[in-house]
């Protein structure tokens, strides 16, 4: 009897488990559509360009366990580089992992006072990241005029959408009623 009680919770483990991953790789899909063709907007001479994937990233922050949220941001967001701007890619992955230390998974609700907080962060993080690599890839002047204008544009875009959407995920309970295991 022990024995079955024991095979049912690991079972139980490796359904979560893929569960986390099946999720993961959802979100790094959607991550992908939304950075490089759904609502993308070349800005500037740097082929940097606005969208909606690193709202995206930032509900995978608020849904998923850090390491997986990581990875969903990561790869979504360098796929999408890769497809349109290959130069970025490098940067864009270490920048989008950083983008979701901030936030956390543990509430109960997407929209919580942590992830509110995070919102600062991820800007200065989204901000600085991009900064910091045009200035080397570019030149720190023309990063400071290229990059910065854009970025905070971009930062303040996704900040409001994640607010959207991750009430309207709130509304539906989503996180207790689809996530409740995880």
């Amino acid at each position: 009897m022990a024995m079955t009680s024991e095979r049912a919770h690991a079972q139980g483990r490796g359904n979560e488990a893929v569960k986390k991953m099946v999720l993961t790789a959802f979100m790094a899909a959607l991550i992908t559509l939304l950075t490089a063709y759904i609502c993308h907007v070349p800005i500037g001479i740097n082929e940097g360009y606005i969208h909606f994937g690193d709202a995206f990233i930032y509900i995978a922050a608020a849904i998923l366990p850090t390491p997986y949220a990581m990875a969903a941001g990561a790869i979504g967001a360098g796929l999408a580089d890769l497809l349109t701007a290959p130069v970025w890619a490098p940067a864009t992955i270490i920048i989008k992992l950083l983008l979701v230390l901030p936030f956390t998974s543990k509430e109960n609700k997407v929209i919580c006072k942590r992830n509110v907080m995070a919102l600062f962060m991820a800007f200065v993080i989204l901000v600085s990241g991009y900064f910091l690599a045009e200035g080397v890839m570019f030149g720190f002047k023309a990063a400071l005029l290229t990059s910065v204008l854009g970025n905070v544009i971009q930062a303040s875009g996704s900040a409001a959408i994640f607010i959207l959407f991750g009430t309207a995920l709130d509304r539906m309970h989503f996180k207790t009623r689809f996530l409740k295991n995880s």
